[in-house]
């Protein structure tokens, strides 16, 4: 596709449009209900975030705000929560350790540009077709990565940063294990019982009202009041105010993030990696919740707006966002049906920002820490790894590689590794598929008129089955092997050949060279299916072979090829000399 046609072909259309014909009170009451209750989840899991990920939680907040309103209103989905979100604290903590955090502000702009084009040239489908091994794979490799980036904060360890580095990592937090800080760890500890069993009890009969305040925030309320009337800090338990000298109240600068062709270089691989992250998990959280609301996304538009979020987000000190599906399925469970819900968590968002920011200085981390905790075990699809015993040894290869590349090196290589190994998986079974068999052709093979002196049979049918295609050229090699007799006369019957690439063309153009070379009378193919024909045609096959030379069915192209076979022979003897 050029880009006047991609151009031409482009329609912005978010679902916000659609949703405001025939928009009633009733709805947005419910609306409003929605956007309450997951802006109060989004508070606590943006700041999470961002610490996790080494940045302030500052940042996390107005990425929330900032990303999640455009993504709300320019959206291709009716529900879709957007923000930062685990699945980028593996990325966006490498980022910021080997580039700093103004070379994240930047990466995530050019990964916002990415997204930008891929919904403008329509690649929204394409996100499909990254096999579900890959992204069983990575999605628990940054698990394991998100949970190993916990265990600092989580015990309260005295570390400065942790190296980006896998083994480096454990060598230091092995190394420093015996400076558990206790109280750390006790409220670490007392803060995700707190969250498991809120949850349990949460998600039982007769306990909506628990279900109305979600568990990230009745911990983080109760936590803080425990720091604050018991002093705490006394006990050196870390909060946010020790660690980030609390949030900033009030609006984030603008600012725009220094631009070298330099630093771009080096931040087109990590931009990738955010954007093709971006992608997958916005589109698997609005194709979720598409199934809960009976409706059907825009992929493309979904695109094209988690573009321009991230394109925005960082002018305002915000980082990468997505489309969060724990905070898009709490919107659906609250009554939310379109983006003005995501419209209104934005609001509450802003607006506790506004009022009650210097609060949050009493913050513990050990308690954002049991969050990130949960979630990064949430996240994970453990009971994948017990059902491998199942599948295939390719599909266990394609998620085992996956997972451990995720962990041991980085989600960029883990992506393009499982995605090589998955082609390659998918070439060599497709190439199992393709079958080329030998036709008998009795009345001719026992006629002393078609057999050569040697005995050989002068006309030979095959049928093709399957592809045939690069991965399975070689099954032309039995007809291409210089040592056998070749016939006078081949008849490939094709009505089985769904598909022919070019190197399987370029295979059928050797086999007519080599009847052209020994002067016999040619080939005859029959059955030939949409696909095929096509290419043959185009290349200038047909051409060279002739249309004569083409067949509905086996029994005509014999009829040609006897046709071909004694016009062969009478040739032949007109060459004689007299």
């Amino acid at each position: 596709m050029s880009l006047k046609s991609a151009a031409a072909q482009i329609t912005f259309r978010p679902k916000l449009f659609d949703c405001l014909i025939g928009y009633d009170k009733a709805q947005f009451g419910r609306d409003v209900g929605a956007g309450i209750t997951v802006g109060v989840l989004a508070l606590p899991l943006a700041m999470a975030f961002a610490i996790a990920s080494g940045v302030s939680p500052a940042a996390g907040i107005w990425t929330a705000i900032v990303a999640g309103l455009l993504i709300s209103v320019l959206g291709g989905s009716k529900v879709q929560i957007g923000g930062p979100t685990g699945a980028f604290i593996p990325i966006i903590y490498g980022i910021v350790a080997a580039h700093g955090f103004g070379n994240l502000l930047l990466a995530t702009m050019l990964a916002g540009a990415f997204l930008l084009a891929m919904g403008i040239f329509r690649m929204g489908q394409l996100i499909r077709f990254i096999p579900v091994s890959v992204v069983i794979g990575f999605t628990n490799g940054i698990a394991v990565v998100i949970f190993m980036a916990q265990i600092k904060d989580f015990l309260g360890l005295q570390i400065a940063s942790l190296p980006p580095e896998f083994f480096a990592k454990i060598e230091t937090l092995a190394r420093s294990l015996s400076l558990i800080h206790l109280p750390t760890l006790a409220l670490s500890c007392a803060s995700l019982f707190f969250l498991l069993v809120y949850n349990r009890v949460a998600a039982r009969e007769g306990f909506a009202l628990l279900r109305r305040a979600p568990g990230p925030l009745a911990v983080l309320v109760l936590a803080t009041a425990t720091v604050a009337l018991f002093d705490l800090h006394e006990y050196g338990i870390e909060t946010i105010g020790s660690r980030f000298g609390g949030i900033p109240q009030g609006l984030p600068p603008i600012t725009l993030p220094s631009l070298s062709l330099d630093t771009v270089g080096k931040l087109i691989s990590p931009a990738i990696a955010i954007a093709l992250l971006g992608a997958i998990e916005s589109l698997l959280s609005a194709r979720v919740a598409d199934g809960s609301i009976d409706d059907k996304h825009d992929p493309d538009q979904e695109l094209m707006a988690q573009g321009i979020a991230n394109l925005v987000a960082p002018i305002f000190g915000g980082f990468a966002a997505t489309g969060a599906i724990a905070r898009t399925a709490t919107n659906v469970r609250s009554g939310g049906r379109t983006p003005i819900a995501g419209v209104i968590h934005v609001f509450v968002l802003l607006l506790i920002v506004l009022a009650l920011a210097p609060l949050a200085s009493h913050i513990p981390l050990a308690t954002l820490s049991a969050i990130v905790v949960l979630v990064a075990v949430n996240m994970g699809e453990w009971h994948e790894f017990k059902a491998l015993r199942r599948f295939s040894n390719d599909y266990r290869a394609i998620l085992l590689s996956t997972f451990i590349v995720t962990v041991i090196f980085d989600l960029t290589v883990a992506i393009e590794l499982g995605m090589v190994l998955s082609c390659l998986a998918f070439i060599y079974r497709m190439s199992r598929l393709t079958r080329i068999e030998r036709l008998p052709l009795k009345q001719h093979e026992r006629n002393p008129d078609f057999l050569k002196p040697d005995g050989s049979a002068r006309i030979a049918a095959w049928r093709f089955y399957g592809s045939l295609f690069f991965g399975a050229v070689n099954k032309l090699e039995v007809l291409l092997d210089p040592r056998e007799e070749f016939p006078d006369v081949l008849i490939f019957d094709m009505q089985h050949l769904v598909q022919l690439d070019t190197t399987g063309l370029d295979g059928l153009c050797k086999i007519l060279d080599r009847l052209e070379k020994q002067g016999s009378g040619g080939l005859v193919l029959c059955g030939l299916s949409r696909q095929p024909a096509s290419l043959m045609y185009r290349a200038g096959f047909i051409d060279r072979l002739g249309e004569e030379n083409l067949a509905d069915n086996l029994s005509a192209a014999l009829t040609r090829a006897e046709t071909l076979l004694n016009r062969s022979y009478f040739q032949q003897i007109a060459a004689l000399p007299e």
